[in-house]
């Protein structure tokens, strides 16, 4: 009778954990997403700062611009960058036929260098420069990847950089985040 009751007892416990098993399979199967590897990494990872604004119409000028200088690789790379990108309206501001002047390969020296002095080594997110100008007394001195530097300052709320030449830029759009940096877009080219 004890052996009858123990193997009743055993049977029965099998049974409900057999059960549970399987609602407990049926139950998160139910929610569970059926991703490959390969897929979940790639949902997770941001595009670099070159895919963000190839992704982006408002970009499209710097885009051309960039890849008539060869820096797409250098703007694809671990960074982190800041990268103050400038509209296709801030590049419609330069006179008649300086983009197209630009874009020509005898103007490569002249094109990298105006367009790595759009970019500072390092990763600025908005917060980070508003502190530093109020830091400052009013202006943060940045240096760009050209070698030259950039004055940001406060005007009202917006962010405005003050170029080598005297020239002024504001920041219309911060902290677009990309796998390698921040992307903040500018109003104006700024030139070194």
């Amino acid at each position: 009778m004890k052996k009858l009751i123990i193997t009743t007892c055993l049977f029965g416990g099998l049974l409900i954990f057999a059960s549970f098993t399987h609602f407990s399979t049926e139950n998160t199967s139910e929610y569970a997403t059926k991703t490959t590897p390969t897929e979940k990494v790639t949902k997770e990872k941001k595009p670099t700062i070159v895919g963000v604004a190839a992704s982006n119409e408002n970009f499209t000028t710097l885009v051309a611009a960039v890849k008539a200088a060869n820096l797409v690789e250098t703007l694809k790379g671990d960074g982190p960058f800041t990268v103050f990108a400038p509209v296709n309206d801030a590049f419609a501001k330069l006179p008649d036929g300086t983009v197209d002047g630009l874009l020509k390969p005898e103007s490569k020296k002249t094109l990298t260098a105006i367009l790595t002095y759009h970019v500072v080594s390092g990763k600025f997110v908005a917060a980070d420069v508003i502190k530093a100008i109020k830091d400052g007394n009013g202006s943060f001195s940045i240096t760009t990847v050209q070698g030259n530097k950039l004055v940001a300052s406060l005007e009202g709320d917006a962010v405005v950089l003050t170029d080598a030449k005297g020239g002024t830029s504001k920041v219309v759009l911060t902290d677009v985040e990309a796998s390698n940096g921040v992307i903040h877009a500018i109003d104006t080219v700024v030139m070194p």
